[in-house]
């Protein structure tokens, strides 16, 4: 596993992101990890952030995008610290955008801000995390309608690979739909493949009652 997935764990723990314990996700399953990003706050951990999602794109994807786009809400910080940081440590300067919940009628109007989508333009969407794909969803048919553009591809920070609609991981269901790469920062088994047994800040994590727990979980949610 690359050195910058395996500090990015650590990332989300120090931030208490990532949490093991018993929640609830919004769809009402009941699951003994989980991933709070409304839980950054801070202009270090938005910088770090932009930093991890930043490797991610460049690991994954190279220089073969040319506008970053940020779905509402959470997209838009994501969108603007990730442009960022491409800029600063990897030398690649990209245009990026976001939208708006509610079109625009004076000013500018319309529903974007940022770059004007030109067509021809490959779009890299930039999320949080997506376990319905529903906000994917609803931004793409924003970007074709404003312009006839590529789909570069999909960035989440995690991949809980948990089924989407169907079996399928919701990033699989993604990817077959709109024809483009999805990928994320990590993935829950590379979350578990470093934390298992690791001690991390005195304590260790994933010990084997708590990889029961999460393989049971995954037994039931986990995508085929």
């Amino acid at each position: 596993m690359s050195a910058y997935k395996e500090q990015f764990i650590e990332f989300m723990l120090d931030a208490g992101v990532l949490t093991f314990g018993d929640f609830t996700t919004k769809s009402g399953r009941k699951t003994p990890y989980f991933v709070n990003t409304g839980r950054y706050r801070t202009g270090e951990q938005i910088a770090q952030l932009g930093r991890f999602y930043a490797a991610s794109i460049t690991d994954r994807l190279g220089a073969d995008f040319d506008v970053l786009f940020g779905p509402a809400y959470k997209g838009i910080p994501l969108v603007i610290t990730t442009a960022s940081k491409l800029f600063e440590e990897h030398g690649l300067d990209r245009d990026w955008c976001f939208n708006r919940k509610e079109v625009k009628d004076h000013g500018e109007g319309g529903s974007l801000v940022g770059r004007k989508l030109e067509d021809g333009d490959r779009v890299l969407i930039v999320e949080d995390v997506t376990t319905a794909g529903t906000a994917i969803r609803e931004a793409v048919p924003l970007l074709r309608a404003a312009a006839d553009v590529r789909l570069a591809g999909l960035i989440v920070s995690v991949d809980r690979q948990e089924r989407g609609t169907g079996d399928k991981a919701a990033l699989t269901e993604l990817a077959e739909a709109y024809e483009m790469p999805t990928f994320a920062i990590v993935t829950l088994d590379e979350i578990v493949t470093y934390l298992r047994g690791r001690e991390i800040a005195g304590s260790v994590l994933l010990d084997d009652e708590q990889m029961q727990r999460i393989e049971a979980y995954r037994a039931e949610y986990g995508a085929r």
